[in-house]
């Protein structure tokens, strides 16, 4: 009698990856948490309170809605990252 071959939804033998995605899951609802609150929460919402300071001359609010958000964007990026070459060394899914 030939043994069947074991089912590729076999559990025993696909690794489980939830804890991995639900981590990736989790810096990716941080970061994009930040993005709002500095995109739209200060350069819209509270841009009548930032606006009371000035950087170079130009209110804080207009600051945040110009360069503030682009800027916080470009350090989460590279924040993520890291974040994910962690995530993927601790979870050994990475590509080295």
């Amino acid at each position: 009698m030939t043994e069947k071959p074991e089912s590729p939804k076999d559990p025993s033998i696909r690794p489980d990856h939830s804890d991995y995605w639900r981590a990736n899951l989790r810096l990716v609802l941080r970061c994009l948490a930040i993005w709002f609150l500095v995109s739209y929460g200060c350069g819209i919402l509270f841009v009548d309170f930032f606006n009371q300071f000035r950087i170079g001359g130009f209110p804080l609010g207009f600051w945040f809605a110009q360069q503030g958000s682009i800027l916080v964007f470009l350090v989460l990026i590279a924040y993520y990252a890291r974040a994910m070459s962690r995530l993927d060394r601790a979870f050994d899914v990475d590509e080295e």
